[in-house]
């Protein structure tokens, strides 16, 4: 039976792709890899480097050979499989044991999540690589309402991070407002944000909403740079207060009339008591806005988010108002964005527009749909891989956006409808055990 199946292989189509791709391969990879700069007496000078081009070309051309090949062998194995399910093998496995299976999974990842800052691990590089990921699922959380819920295509959510962010900075510097006073307000102002710029646009559909979110997430960062007098232009603010536990402050001395962390506790100081306090703080508000997506998706809003994703017409017929279902998908969407961005400057101590540039929605963006469009646990997985993965190749230098590039093209070629492609529908006309009776028997 292989036997045959290895015969029925199309190898020269194989050897096409695989040829096509390395020629793909030497055009990318020219600029990058085969030439450089060199000093030398009297200027510049360029150096190739072939042999690294005809590695990667090698490289490339085996991949795709192989890859081609055993994608004919699982359409001949399989031939009436879809192109996604045809990769792995089929689970015959009821919704109940998913339920199960993600509820175990979740619990065990918050416990160790709780845990981890008490583990041998907890040195001060990795929790700030946590501390990052953490904020990047909130924020993908807060972009999954939008996207995975609602349906609508947003490019511009790094405008309600933001808005969050200078919030809080503006709030501290101007009527010394703490963390804890100014995270509802930071949040309230990027849902007042959300709605006031979803408004007019939410008319629009798919490419053109996405096009019209972009240019509304440059605008804000445009004016940011431009008001200098208001946001301080491209210097941004600085000496943004730290959050305190309490009112106790995690610096070596007090303010006036104030208390340190460790004199209160008789602890001696130490710079990673602020570092645990800031990662159960994101911690915490992630679970926060984990939890309350989860629940809203079960209230009729949450439901007509849906239903609105798979049928905006079939919708209109049952008299929901798409314009207002749609602006409270982005109004909460954005107050989870501007939370994020409250603990992003209290985090950093300064706030900046080039902390806040397209790319940035750009990366939550790609964590949602990489992760499986409306699943929660997906964002979890693709985060820790798009973000926590990213940062283990640092020692690479500039070759790290390659490696981040590769895994993106390693899941959209593996897995293109993202990591857990499969959406359970929050509620079914009938339960799976329900078998539907034909009238014929009724009678």
């Amino acid at each position: 039976m292989i036997g045959m199946v290895l015969k029925q292989i199309d190898y020269f189509e194989s050897l096409k792709q695989a040829f096509l791709a390395a020629l793909l391969t030497l055009g990318l990879t020219f600029l990058i890899f085969g030439v450089r700069t060199a000093q030398q007496m009297g200027g510049l000078s360029f150096e190739l480097r072939w042999q690294w081009v005809i590695t990667a070309m090698v490289i490339v051309f085996l991949g795709r050979f192989l890859l081609a090949t055993y994608w004919q062998w699982q359409r001949l194995q399989h031939p009436l499989s879809s192109p996604e399910h045809s990769y792995f093998p089929r689970l015959s496995l009821t919704p109940q044991f998913w339920h199960r299976t993600h509820f175990i999974l979740g619990l065990v990842l918050i416990i160790v999540a709780l845990l981890f800052p008490l583990s041998p691990l907890a040195s001060r590089y990795y929790l700030d690589i946590a501390v990052l990921v953490l904020t990047y699922i909130m924020l993908g959380w807060g972009l999954n309402i939008v996207v995975g819920l609602a349906g609508l295509l947003d490019l511009g959510y790094v405008a309600f991070y933001a808005m969050g962010a200078y919030s809080f900075a503006l709030l501290a510097m101007h009527f010394d407002w703490t963390f804890w006073m100014a995270l509802p307000i930071a949040g309230l102002l990027g849902a007042s944000l959300g709605v006031l710029l979803g408004y007019p646009v939410l008319r629009l559909r798919g490419d053109y909403l996405a096009i019209v979110t972009l240019g509304l997430g440059e605008i804000i960062r445009i004016i940011l740079l431009n008001w200098y007098t208001f946001t301080g232009g491209p210097n941004g603010i600085s000496n943004i207060p730290r959050p305190t536990f309490f009112g106790l402050e995690f610096s070596r001395t007090a303010s006036d009339g104030g208390h340190t962390f460790h004199s209160f506790f008789g602890l001696d100081f130490d710079v990673m008591h602020r570092l645990i306090f800031l990662y159960y703080v994101i911690l915490i508000l992630a679970l926060m806005t984990n939890f309350f997506t989860l629940r809203i998706r079960k209230l009729p809003i949450g439901r007509a988010w849906e239903a609105l994703r798979e049928d905006e017409i079939a919708c209109r017929s049952l008299g929901i108002n798409p314009v207002n279902t749609k602006l409270t998908a982005f109004g909460i969407g954005a107050m989870f964005g501007g939370f994020a961005g409250a603990f992003f400057a209290t985090r950093q101590g300064f706030v900046s527009p080039e902390s806040f540039t397209f790319i940035e929605s750009a990366i939550i963006l790609a964590i949602v749909v990489l992760g499986g469009m409306g699943r929660q646990m997906g964002v979890v997985i693709a985060a820790v891989l798009l973000i926590g993965a990213t940062e283990l190749f640092r020692g690479l230098a500039e070759y790290r956006m390659v490696a981040f590039g590769a895994g993106m093209v390693a899941i959209m070629v593996w897995r293109p409808r993202g990591l857990l492609a499969h959406r359970e529908p929050t509620i079914r006309l009938y339960p799976h055990h329900h078998q539907i009776t034909p009238l014929s028997e009724t009678k």
